[in-house]
């Protein structure tokens, strides 16, 4: 477990499904997180239980699946995820999803998000961290910024989302750039 202020990132577990399932049906979830693509959603509790049989027997030296849980009382309030981790390049693509609309707005997202950069940064020994997002969800623009993240560019007109284009915007974050930070001075946001 990676314990911070207000979240903790677990494994996963098989009693995640229900969750899992509830977020990638909720339309509000779905839109933030994804621009509302249809491939991300709604889907079938088979075949997120697929997906978690996959995220279940993931090698943890490639990618790695999280919950977040609340500290306060250990309810599960998102996820975060990396991937394409790459020993040699020293880099790798994390992600984050807050379901439960209740916590969104109030900083539960970007600690989650810090503390897996963290242990990323100090337990793998990476260089590179990125993830991207539609330019249209602006909470997450504002989150990955707090987070520590730099705008590094933009696919434009890359998502359609509602019937309008957006770009999509990719975020780094280097270690020195962590070191740097308040997270990486002291360990903890």
């Amino acid at each position: 477990m990676i314990e911070g202020n207000l979240v903790r990132l677990r494994a996963l577990r098989a009693e995640d499904l229900d969750h899992h399932v509830r977020w990638r049906n909720d339309p509000e979830v779905v839109h933030w997180a994804t621009g509302g693509h249809p491939r991300f959603g709604p889907v079938t509790r088979t075949a997120v239980e697929r997906g978690f049989e996959t995220m279940l027997g993931l090698d943890p030296a490639d990618s790695r699946v999280f919950t977040v849980e609340d500290l306060a009382d250990g309810t599960p309030i998102g996820m975060v995820d990396y991937r394409d981790l790459d020993p040699f390049a020293g880099g790798a693509t994390v992600g984050i999803t807050i379901g439960e609309k209740d916590f969104w707005g109030r900083g539960h997202g970007t600690e989650a998000l810090r503390l897996l950069v963290g242990h990323l940064f100090d337990t793998c020994r990476l260089h590179r961290v990125e993830l991207d997002t539609w330019g249209g969800n602006e909470r997450a623009v504002h989150a990955f910024v707090k987070a520590g993240f730099r705008e590094e560019g933009r696919r434009r007109d890359a998502v359609l989302v509602a019937g309008q284009w957006h770009d999509n915007v990719l975020f780094g974050m280097l270690r020195e750039e962590w070191r740097e930070s308040a997270g990486g001075r002291n360990g903890r946001p």
